[in-house]
């Protein structure tokens, strides 16, 4: 019970957080654009708690937390709408884009800061490249290696961490490759032939080995600010990648997780304090705002390629045309959720208890 508490508290939190930031970057760009924002609100429904500030925009918290919006005077009908002043639609075709943008890149910026604040408070745990334990009858217990022994490079690459071997490792499967190593304090070289190991369907290198020797790497205010820049960009790219194999190779599909999936997550992440959440919290936000970056119409990405299509063409988008994309890409955004609640469930053990119960 205890568990399922901290899970629901911790995936609120988490979700609170990561939907303010987001529809504050869209609130900040239209405030700035001077396009009036009627209601800024965290969940959707009836609100539980509201209030009118001096510039005259609601503020909510509502009662379905999945999500949120920023309501703008003449948004989501810009075409008939009256292009009155400080209206949405009376703004650019820039200034759409910007405000539209600005909600994920937003995400991308709390990420940043996140990271920065965590390595300069609490630096940054590191797995040292030292083996620990070695697969028997694997291409490292094959290639003469012994627990204990420090990688140092790997075909002419430093290493520096036990995450730079496995990238190095993962990128060359069946590759004969030369190991520099350190062993009982005496540098050592040998040439190790790797093997290979499916990956949602991708072929990549395999060596056969653990590590688990930790170490706190700490950081002054500017090299947590540049550790963060780079975890950030590092981040975002793998990130890419990964919907990049989803979407055109459909890898990773059965890895998806719903909101199910992210709150259970989310709890036992929160189990080991406040720095693991952070960090969580940072991941999905750069997440977050990539996924809004999707070209499907309904989410940032689709409103974007319409505002692209009007400036390559030079007119707005069809309405009829517009409308058919937003059905489309509701229905996609259902099936989604319909498929990772799936996902979800398979995970906990409830399809199969169903499954079960009907014989």
């Amino acid at each position: 019970m205890t568990d399922t508490i901290r899970s629901i508290a911790a995936y609120a939190a988490v979700l609170g957080v990561l939907v303010f930031f987001h529809e504050l970057g869209h609130y900040l760009a239209a405030r700035w654009r001077g396009v009036t924002v009627e209601a800024f609100s965290i969940g959707f429904g009836p609100a539980l708690l509201s209030w009118r500030a001096k510039s005259g925009t609601v503020w909510k918290l509502s009662v379905l937390p999945l999500g949120g919006y920023v309501k703008m005077q003449g948004w989501g009908d810009e075409q008939d709408a009256p292009k009155l002043p400080g209206s949405f639609a009376a703004t650019s075709l820039a200034s759409k884009a910007l405000i539209v943008a600005a909600g994920p890149i937003a995400n991308l910026v709390l990420a940043f800061f996140l990271f920065a604040g965590l390595f300069g408070i609490n630096g940054r745990i590191v797995v040292e490249p030292v083996i620990s334990k070695i697969i028997p009858g694997s291409p490292a217990a094959q290639g003469g290696l012994l627990p204990g022994d420090t990688i140092l490079k790997i075909g002419g690459h430093t290493i520096s961490s036990f995450d730079d071997m496995v990238e190095i490792i993962a990128l060359h499967p069946d590759t004969e490759m030369l190991f520099q190593l350190n062993h009982a304090g005496q540098v050592e070289t040998k040439q190790i032939t790797v093997g290979h190991k499916d990956m949602d369907g991708q072929e990549i290198g395999s060596l056969g080995i653990e590590g688990d020797q930790f170490t706190n790497e700490r950081f002054s205010l500017p090299g947590a600010i540049q550790a963060a820049a780079i975890e950030t960009w590092t981040d975002t790219t793998k990130t890419l990648s990964g919907l990049f194999n989803l979407i055109f190779h459909g890898e990773g599909l059965h890895n998806l997780a719903g909101p199910l999936g992210i709150a259970q997550i989310t709890g036992k992440v929160a189990a080991f304090g406040l720095p693991s959440v952070v960090n969580l919290l940072a991941l999905l936000s750069i997440n977050l705002g990539l996924i809004n970056l999707v070209p499907i119409p309904i989410l940032d990405g689709g409103h974007l390629l319409f505002y692209a299509a009007e400036a390559i063409y030079g007119r707005p988008v069809p309405k009829r045309a517009m409308d058919v994309g937003l059905r489309f890409g509701m229905a996609v955004i259902l099936s989604l959720f319909v498929f990772t609640t799936f996902n979800d469930l398979t995970r906990l053990g409830a399809v199969h208890w169903v499954a079960h119960l009907f014989g």
